[in-house]
């Protein structure tokens, strides 16, 4: 008689310490990339355009994807001719996209294994919040970026219109981790992406906390009604 395959499920506490975060997303690195598209409806593919569009890249500069996971996220800012490194935390993410043509590095969000103004630009989609000092990191990511360079911080925000916000996260604590069980291998984690979320600083918050890091002019954009907003600013002279 065959044995049922039986997978382990696990998820980070909502303190995020680093090794529980790298294992839990070691553990969905299989079909991570297929989970995003099914719970975002595809609405992913226009998130990455407009992360994108936020940095203005130009080619031959030379820029930062934090927590890019699998590198999808790096394959679609090379799109614009700049030399993009993939950097994440997860070594179970990184081998997952070992079959993309970037260069990838396991690197802390906390503690950048880069020299001081290396990049022209910095971009962290759907990871700063995983982050259990969001703001060191942000320290760290202007550390490393070139005087005149942008960031763009990508993250799962405050729906604007009240009706749909209640909606929105009815959906993230009930149909959420449903739809993960389906295509997830790990969907326990889904359960930590919708507490998370919730617990995630408003917009104006978030523009805020990044400012209070020394970044400067920085303003948002919403997405998908504010399910999504991406926050720029730059590192000035």
């Amino acid at each position: 008689m065959a044995k049922t395959e039986r997978r382990e499920s696990f998820r980070a506490s909502l303190e995020k310490q680093p090794h529980e975060v790298a294992s839990m997303f070691d553990g969905v690195a299989k079909r991570y990339d297929l989970t995003n598209t099914v719970i975002s409806g595809g609405q992913d593919r226009y998130w990455r355009w407009a992360t994108r569009n936020a940095l203005a890249l130009r080619p031959g500069e030379r820029v930062l994807d934090l927590a890019a996971g699998t590198g999808v996220s790096t394959v679609d800012l090379a799109k614009s001719g700049a030399w993009v490194v993939a950097a994440d935390f997860s070594q179970g993410m990184l081998a997952a996209g070992r079959h993309r043509r970037v260069p990838m590095v396991a690197a802390d969000a906390m503690a950048l294994p880069f020299e001081d103004e290396s990049f022209d630009a910095v971009t962290i989609a759907y990871g700063l919040r995983n982050v259990s000092d969001p703001d060191l990191a942000l320290r760290e990511m202007l550390r490393v970026t070139k005087p005149g360079g942008r960031l763009a911080v990508a993250e799962f925000s405050t729906p604007t219109f009240g009706p749909f916000r209640t909606l929105y996260m009815e959906y993230l604590m009930k149909a959420l981790p449903r739809m993960a069980r389906a295509v997830s291998s790990n969907p326990d984690a889904y359960v930590y992406l919708a507490e998370s979320i919730r617990s995630w600083p408003t917009q104006p918050q978030l523009a805020l906390r990044i400012e209070d890091a020394g970044w400067s002019r920085v303003q948002w954009r919403n997405l998908s009604g504010g399910v999504v907003a991406v926050h720029r600013g730059f590192k000035l002279d």
